[in-house]
């Protein structure tokens, strides 16, 4: 009898034991630059709150924001090493991992949101070369929102001509070196946390980023011209570390995609919906909000797409050209 009840004992431990890990799950890192108050982080923690919901607490995400695990290119690469499982980065930053990515920041490749969305979700193109990420151990899961890149700088930025001679900040990207020097600025790599006091220090004098970035990281404060240039569309994928993804259920797979998307959804909403308050506020603060000569940008920046045709293979270029034709007669500017 004592031997049977030992035995009911251990049964009901083990079983409790078993009830309190399936209860605390697995805890998956996901790691972005953004303060806590920025629209990226909100979106972090939309993700983090849908994937426990959809897992049913078998797993949860611990969303790191601040650079505290690395600035873009190091979240990326720790995604790829399996040191983190999640990175919300820049689609530029992708281009250290397959240089064909990086084709997608060339200058005024889509006009608005619409053309856009329509490319990142619907191009064969996209899906064809985000899907080699796979052999780099990184595999991309949605397409989240930062918006169109524009500059801030200690002086107004009207013309291309304004630029030259600029020492602006840039995130490591050949596309980004390429447009800025064609521009004849001199183009910086700095990290994004030390963006802020580069320019307050003089050690560049104008910084470009996303209208959420540069509100959320008050580049306004130190460079307070803020030239509305549209010069590059810029999402920024959420991916995941793809043996990771692999040890994952069908079941776990499908409602972290599904979180992913769905947080993908209302993130564009989100940036697209408070666009011109953060930009209004900013000017209340004592920025100065610039309408410059875009088409004279567009046409400055045209001989970046005869160096990229130097550097990647006329069918890779000409693909991408392709499908961002096919959304820009969709969609065409209004």
């Amino acid at each position: 009898m004592r031997t049977r009840r030992l035995g009911i004992a251990l049964m009901v431990m083990a079983g409790l034991a078993a009830g309190t890990v399936a209860e605390a799950g697995t805890t998956l890192r996901l790691g972005h630059t953004d303060p806590p108050d920025g629209l990226r982080h909100k979106a972090a923690l939309l993700f983090a709150d849908k994937v426990k919901e959809y897992t049913q607490g078998r797993y949860s995400v611990d969303a790191h924001h601040s650079s505290t695990l690395g600035d873009d290119p190091k979240l990326l690469e720790q995604v790829k090493l399996g040191a983190i499982d999640f990175a919300v980065t820049g689609v530029g930053i992708y281009s250290n991992q397959i240089p064909e990515l990086g084709l997608l920041a060339l200058p005024y490749l889509v006009e608005n949101y619409e053309q856009g969305w329509q490319l990142f979700d619907t191009s064969p193109w996209v899906k064809e070369w985000f899907g080699k990420l796979q052999t780099k151990n990184i595999r991309y899961l949605a397409m989240w929102e930062a918006g169109f890149r524009q500059v801030t700088a200690k002086r107004p930025v009207r013309t291309p001509e304004d630029v030259k001679g600029m020492k602006i900040r840039i995130s490591k990207n050949q596309m980004y070196l390429w447009i800025w020097s064609t521009l004849g600025a001199n183009p910086t790599v700095v990290a994004l946390g030390e963006t802020y006091i580069s320019l307050q220090q003089g050690v560049v004098d104008a910084q470009e980023n996303p209208i959420p970035t540069i509100h959320v990281q008050k580049f306004y404060e130190v460079a307070k011209q803020i030239s509305m240039t549209n010069h590059i569309y810029a999402p920024i994928p959420l991916s995941i570390y793809e043996k990771r993804w692999q040890s994952l259920s069908p079941a776990d797979q499908a409602a972290i995609q599904k979180a992913a998307m769905e947080t993908s959804v209302w993130h564009r909403k989100a940036v697209v919906g408070e666009d011109d308050a953060m930009v209004a506020e900013m000017q209340a603060k004592g920025a100065t909000i610039i309408k410059p000569d875009i088409p004279a940008f567009a046409k400055a920046t045209r001989p970046v797409y005869d160096k990229a045709a130097e550097n990647f293979p006329k069918g890779v270029l000409q693909g991408l050209l392709k499908d961002t034709d096919v959304v820009k007669a969709k969609y065409p500017v209004k």
